[in-house]
């Protein structure tokens, strides 16, 4: 193995999802996946010493500071993050270590809340600051506004003590959470994917009668800087808060050996499920503050604390059905109905089975049990089926070979475990079609919502997609017959699709879907061919002349404007006034031609559509992440991992500026940063 890649390769990546947590609450991996690989990490770098940059997340706190809900501001005591273990032995091991170092130790084990770090300041019992970790060391976000209208941080404290500083937990109870998500529900808005994410988002809000309205809590963990008043320990530092009434961890437990606090720990694990809110862990600490004070920290962590951290949560549950939906290119996909079970703070009783070749590897028929997890905490996946619950008479399923939908007869696609329906007329794979046509990146035809386009295929008004232009002429029925609202909502509806006749070419294209054609391919085959009768014309060769677009996905445009169907529903659009040029105008100096830009951070002057719509009409390609392939990463204010991977590729670094001047035909390469 080259161990310097490795390491190379795993700072990258720990980088991006510490960016993705701790900046922008929005996960792509479970804690314990990326528990596997800061840990590999850390025995790579204790192997090879030689390797390790002051850079690398072993020596840092995951966050970086944010100037979204409020000011800058210095820490008085830094935030650190804890050293997470994850058996028996290794806190055994630390405990033992403990006990090595320090005159008959105590321990404290308690809940590890799963959260957002915040310290609070008072001063004579008045709170003065609330902060969020930020980068764990030097600066966090003043968040002291949304503070006060959380109802578990008290603004006044009963004793004054010169100066107090605590840190705590901010969360969200499971029934707070599915309040929220059931009010973003009803408002049509994008539900929170768990009450982690909720909360850290909440908490970082400008308005905060919004932080108010969703209830977040908050437990106090730690006291971690205190004049005018002392405690001994961390057990009487909580006596002291319980008597101010600040909430803090329920159920903590004093051991004093290395089974005592194992089997903490474990009883916690055992508890979890019945709690009201979300924990991924237990916190074993050293009680004595001047034993912490001894053991002091490294740069990252305490050396007078571990975390705990549980495997990821699984729940058993039982198949009660198998339901089949058709996508809109005729594809089956069944989806288990399960007894619901909680997971990661969201109720869960659904989860993709893909299709029969999954189906077959783990034997899934309904009646059985299965255990259910969520991959990344968001997505709910099937991990096994218990065979020994096995209901008597059990069949394993086995998708039709008729449509669900139209009955017609179904065919498994040659090379691949896709099974689908051989209607072209399938109402699923029209209503889904339709759908994909009125999007926002295709058409977007405003207002044109999934409701109204089931109810005007199920009434027959729409056949095809050429068929949503000609329902002006049904105006007067579909007044009276209530489908779309009253006179106003439907000719505000016949407005937008009118509207839409003038789009660019290119959001026609995205709009028939081709399999392997999104919008960046229609935008770069549009302004290759200019209009659509140049490119339903166009040659196998001639497609794959556009950047991007390879031979699967020529055959799949080939393939498409072949079907004499298809090609009749281009000239009804045609003829129903559909713009079929592209209209971007290029600019024949070509400046960014061959170049890849990636966009990161906040831009003063434009925003990152508009920046990205000045590289393509001159040229140049936007990547969403960067790679040795990347020409430039244009970086706005407060730039995350994606910084940091450029520069150690030494990828230029340029400002809006720059681009603005690359845009006129400056030089590129002139102030550049990639320090």
């Amino acid at each position: 193995m080259d161990f310097k890649a490795r390491i190379e390769e795993l700072k990258t990546q720990i980088l991006y999802h510490n960016n993705r947590y701790y900046n922008e609450d929005n996960p792509e991996i479970t804690d314990y996946e990326y528990d596997m690989l800061l840990r590999e990490l850390k025995q790579l770098e204790q192997k090879h010493p030689e390797y390790v940059t002051p850079d690398s997340p072993t020596q840092n706190v995951g966050g970086t500071a944010k100037r979204q809900a409020g000011v800058l501001v210095r820490h008085n005591v830094p935030m650190l993050s804890l050293q997470d273990v994850f058996s028996k032995e290794e806190v055994l091991h630390f405990v033992e270590e403990m006990r090595e170092q320090l005159e008959d130790p105590e321990f404290v084990v308690e809940y590890k809340i799963d959260g957002l770090s915040m310290s609070l300041r008072y001063e004579y019992g008045e709170l003065k600051l609330a902060e969020t970790r930020g980068d764990g060391v030097s600066f966090g976000e003043d968040v002291t506004e949304n503070a006060k209208v959380i109802s578990d941080v008290k603004k006044k404290l009963k004793d004054t003590p010169e100066y107090l500083e605590i840190r705590g937990e901010v969360y969200m109870k499971n029934a707070d959470f599915d309040a929220v998500n059931g009010m973003q529900e009803l408002m049509g808005k994008k539900a929170f994917a768990n009450p982690r994410n909720c909360a850290a988002g909440t908490l970082r809000q400008l308005d905060p009668s919004i932080t108010k309205e969703r209830k977040l809590s908050m437990f106090v963990f730690n006291i971690q800087q205190s004049r005018g008043i002392t405690f001994e320990t961390h057990t009487q530092g909580y006596d002291f808060l319980k008597k101010q009434n600040v909430p803090v961890i329920d159920d903590y437990r004093i051991c004093k050996t290395g089974e005592e606090v194992w089997e903490a720990i474990e009883a916690i694990s055992e508890s979890r499920g019945a709690l009201p809110y979300d924990i991924d862990g237990a916190v074993v600490k050293v009680n004595r503050f001047s034993d912490r004070e001894r053991l002091g920290a490294t740069s990252k962590v305490p050396r007078w604390a571990v975390a705990y951290k549980y495997p990821p949560e699984e729940k058993e549950s039982v198949i009660k059905e198998i339901e089949l939906s058709v996508g809109r290119t005729g594809r089956i996909t069944p989806t288990a109905i399960f007894d619901a079970v909680r997971l990661c703070g969201t109720s869960v009783s659904r989860a993709t089975l893909h299709n029969q070749d999954f189906i077959d590897e783990l034997e899934i028929g309904i009646g059985d049990a299965v255990l259910v997890y969520k991959s990344g905490e968001i997505i709910p996946k099937i991990k096994q089926v218990i065979k020994e619950k096995r209901p008597a008479g059990w069949k394993k399923f086995q998708i039709p070979d008729v449509c669900p939908v139209c009955g017609e007869k179904t065919a498994r696609d040659k090379d691949t475990a896709d099974i689908k329906c051989t209607n072209a007329n399938c109402p699923a794979q029209l209503t889904r079609g339709l759908i994909n046509f009125v999007g926002r990146d295709a058409m977007d035809i405003k207002g044109f919502g999934t409701v109204y386009i089931e109810e005007l295929v199920r009434r027959k008004y729409i056949a095809s997609v050429s068929d949503i232009y000609r329902l002006k002429e049904h105006r007067e029925e579909m007044i009276e017959e209530g489908i779309i609202g009253k006179e106003k909502n439907t000719d505000k509806l016949l407005e937008a699709i009118e509207k839409s006749k003038a789009n660019d070419a290119y959001r026609l294209l995205t709009g028939l879907g081709i399999p392997n054609v999104g919008k960046a391919a229609a935008k770069a085959i549009m302004r290759k061919l200019k209009t659509m009768d140049a490119l339903m014309e166009a040659s196998m060769e001639e497609l794959q002349e556009v950047d991007d677009i390879g031979e699967v996905s020529a055959a799949c445009i080939r393939e498409f404007f072949d079907r004499q169907e298809n090609r009749r529903t281009m000239e009804r659009l045609k003829q129903a006034g559909l713009n079929m040029e592209c209209l971007e105008q290029i600019n024949e100096e070509q400046h960014f031609a061959g170049l890849t830009f990636v966009i990161t951070g906040t831009l003063a002057g434009m925003d990152r559509k508009e920046a990205q719509a000045l590289i393509e009409r001159l040229g140049g390609k936007v990547s969403g992440s960067v790679s040795r392939k990347t020409n430039y990463l244009l970086a706005g204010e407060n730039a995350g991992s994606k910084l940091t991977k450029a520069n150690e590729l030494n990828i230029p670094v340029i400002s809006e500026e720059e681009l603005r001047r690359m845009a006129e035909g400056g030089n590129g390469d002139a102030d550049t940063d990639t320090e």
